[in-house]
């Protein structure tokens, strides 16, 4: 037993419970790769975007992980501001009001859509209306995903910014150095708590915006069946 753990004793379950908060992270983030891949193939397929694939990179840190999720993030966030400007450009104001209009029934939202991305795109497919409703409508944009880049930014500058991805492949000492360096009470309950802050909100954040992208993928599907 280690002296740290003589001195300790509450530190072999602080330890244990940091490998696994530290998975739970991983999971998260591996999730919303997914996710943010499926939402942006669809409006590469559909909206006309070509907003590039990404991949989680077992060579680098957290930070650079939430790096590489903002920027796909912000992209999708920039092509939608896009195609709300396409939409105000290219419709009358009170067509424009219209897909707002809470009160408007979704099938006319869809129909005028579509028309702008035919003009748009010379020919859209039979989703691109519905999708750059759905877009435009939720939440996903306004408040799930401004939301979720914010957390990840936040995760990137705190202490679990500098961790590697790959320290799990490595054994269990090897894990608690590379997360703490020196094995101290302070230092070890400090890392519990700053994992379990940020993956507590990270975790109810990403919930909601693989929920809103499945909506709008379930959809996608349905059109093609």
């Amino acid at each position: 037993m280690a002296l740290s753990d003589l001195l300790y004793p509450d530190n072999p379950k602080r330890r244990q419970e940091l490998i696994h908060l530290h998975q739970e992270l991983l999971d998260c983030m591996s999730t919303n790769f997914c996710a943010t891949n499926e939402l942006a193939g669809v409006l590469n397929e559909h909206l006309g975007c070509t907003i590039s694939h990404i991949q989680m990179r077992e060579s680098s840190t957290v930070k650079e992980n939430c790096d590489i999720i903002i920027q796909a993030m912000r992209e999708i966030q920039h092509q939608v501001q896009k195609i709300d400007s396409e939409m105000k450009e290219k419709l009358e104001p009170a067509l424009y009001q219209k897909l707002y209009d809470i009160k408007e029934p979704e099938l006319k939202k869809i129909a005028i859509a579509h028309k702008v991305f035919s003009i748009v795109l010379g020919e859209a497919t039979s989703t691109a209306g519905m999708v750059a409703i759905k877009l435009l409508s939720s939440s996903l944009m306004t408040l799930t995903l401004s939301k979720l880049v914010s957390l990840l930014a936040q995760i990137g500058a705190s202490v679990l910014g500098g961790i590697s991805i790959t320290v799990l492949g490595l054994g269990v000492e090897m894990i608690l150095h590379a997360i703490l360096g020196a094995m101290e009470k302070n230092q070890l309950l400090t890392a519990v708590r700053s994992y379990e802050k940020h993956l507590a909100e990270f975790k109810a954040a990403s919930e909601k915006y693989q929920c809103a992208i499945h909506e709008v993928t379930s959809l996608v599907r349905q059109q093609v069946q």
